[in-house]
């Protein structure tokens, strides 16, 4: 049986922070395992990969969330990376941190050590960034973060517009405060995505006190009383069992933590009776909690602007390959959302509560919530609010660690979101009808003119939204009874020898994507795991 002093499930946005930092000094001895395997398809290391990879079977877990109640009965696809580098790999590589008042309230909900001040350290130890203040961005960190290389003249336009509007252009909305229309920041080197693998896992491989073991399904944590002291996996068809002399720390993200838990006998009792498991310890907070962003999308045709639709076949497709080979630049760099803005959707709020995305693409009609581009040019812009009330849960299905759980984020659940979505959409229709994107329109063709009352624009809200894949939440920070995890110390709450840190620990939603939020949790986490 092998030893450890610590053990990582997960090698994920966080699981490779904390691979790479544990190892660092030499004295610890650190073992990652990885139910995915390797990152050499070749499409995670291309931007525009995303469009192959987000829906690979042979790299995703393949998840759905349950029929939503707001949303039609409608499932929607769930993809969580599965391979070195997890949705880290996978995703649509923008970088977003949120905003200071996001980090604020975890602090003024008990979270001590979380404010925004608190982790700014964190998120500049990460990066290497070029551009921005020397108070709020890092010069020599893991990330990569590059402004885009090639910024499209459609996504000009749609920040004029929004500026035609009255929201100004953001010198960086990564420094705290959001507000704004701006280019986003990808996380890319050189023109290719840098994954966490490419930044913090890969640089350590080499220490021999670092061992990763991919394609391993976690079957359990072991507990011996209130203690963690390993787990088991099976690989190649085989059970086998990993000790850890200091910590078991969970880095599964906000659907494989909570199952996890719950499979191996922490959680809510009812839960865990339901799935034939012997509660070892009662914790009501696993798998609740669950939040994410559903984001709804306007698109138009349009004319005269060289949209991504016309550069994605045939000769022009090839000779975009060759750019990118050659430069590093064009279509083959894209990410999802090439522009944004984050603005406030009623007067009196303080931050705003909306985030924007552009693309110079336009997507194929049925496509929701993916990325297939449509054979007409056309741009999309989409919103999704930053701070969601309605919340869900995840809950484990069966005791079989290979079983998918329910997923149910309940979106639109609580008015305010409704209401809030719903003046957004209108802020993109007036957006596409404000010059100088205007002028590059030649109709709207979702939802369509057609769509004029409250009522109708909800409808599609509901029939077409989709998920952003940022769930977070689910084994939140906090001192409160629904908390699981310590925020002094990552402990899970009346347990030894087990941590986490993932998206799961965050108490809200960030303001934005969750990667750079989730990168900041383990980087503290690398600090505090060691101290306490």
């Amino acid at each position: 049986m092998e030893e450890f002093d610590y053990v990582i499930v997960g090698a994920g946005a966080a699981g490779c922070v904390l691979a790479n930092r544990l190892t660092a000094s030499g004295k610890n001895t650190v073992a990652v395992i990885e139910a995915g395997g390797k990152d050499n398809h070749i499409w995670i290391k291309v931007p525009a990969g995303f469009n192959k990879t987000v829906y690979n079977d042979n790299l995703n877990w393949g998840y759905e969330t349950a029929p939503g109640p707001h949303i039609d009965d409608r499932k929607i696809r769930f993809p969580r990376g599965k391979v070195l580098g997890g949705s880290g790999s996978i995703n649509g590589h923008l970088y977003v941190r949120g905003q200071s008042a996001d980090y604020d309230t975890w602090a003024q909900l008990g979270c001590r050590g979380w404010s925004w001040d608190d982790l700014l350290p964190y998120f500049k130890r990460a990066e290497s960034r070029v551009g921005g203040s020397d108070e709020v961005r890092g010069r020599a960190g893991p990330l990569s973060i590059e402004d885009q290389r090639d910024p499209h003249d459609l996504s000009d336009a749609f920040m004029a517009a929004n500026e035609a509007l009255g929201l100004k252009r953001s010198p960086d909305y990564n420094g705290g405060n959001q507000e704004g229309t701006m280019l986003y920041q990808q996380m890319m080197k050189r023109g290719r995505r840098w994954s966490p693998v490419d930044a913090y896992l890969r640089p350590a491989m080499g220490r021999p006190n670092l061992k990763v073991i991919t394609r391993a399904l976690v079957e359990r944590v072991d507990l011996e009383g209130r203690k963690a002291v390993g787990v088991t996996y099976r690989q190649d068809g085989q059970s086998r069992t990993i000790r850890a002399r200091r910590d078991v720390i969970l880095s599964g993200g906000a659907i494989n933590t909570p199952q996890l838990l719950q499979i191996s006998g922490i959680g809510n009792p009812e839960d865990l009776a339901a799935i034939g498991v012997a509660a070892k310890h009662a914790l009501p907070g696993v798998g609740r909690n669950l939040r994410d962003h559903y984001a709804v999308r306007v698109s138009a045709l349009v004319k005269g602007a060289g949209s991504l639709n016309e550069r994605s076949h045939g000769l022009r497709l090839v000779r975009e390959v060759i750019r990118y080979a050659v430069m590093r630049k064009g279509l083959l760099t894209s990410s999802p959302s090439h522009a944004g803005g984050y603005f406030k959707t009623r007067p009196g709020l303080e931050t705003p509560d909306m985030q924007l995305y552009f693309a110079p693409a336009s997507y194929a009609p049925g496509s929701y919530g993916t990325s297939v581009l449509d054979s007409v040019p056309g741009m999309t812009l989409g919103c999704s609010q930053l701070r969601p009330e309605s919340t869900g849960h995840v809950k484990a299905l069966s005791a079989d660690p290979a079983a998918k759980p329910e997923i149910q984020p309940n979106y639109l659940a609580v008015q305010h979101d409704r209401d809030a979505l719903l003046a957004a959409m209108k802020y993109l229709r007036k957006l596409i009808n404000t010059s100088p994107l205007k002028e590059h329109v030649v109709e709207e063709n979702l939802p369509g003119p057609g769509v004029q009352t409250d009522e109708q624009w909800m409808a599609h809200a509901r029939a077409t939204g989709s998920t952003t894949y940022h769930p977070v939440g689910t084994a939140k920070l906090g001192t409160d009874p629904m908390a699981v995890v310590d925020p002094l110390s990552m402990r899970v709450i009346g347990l030894e020898g087990l941590r986490i840190a993932d998206a799961s620990c965050m108490p809200t939603m960030v303001s934005g994507n969750t990667y750079a939020a989730t990168n900041a949790i383990a980087e503290k986490a690398s600090d505090l795991i060691p101290a306490t």
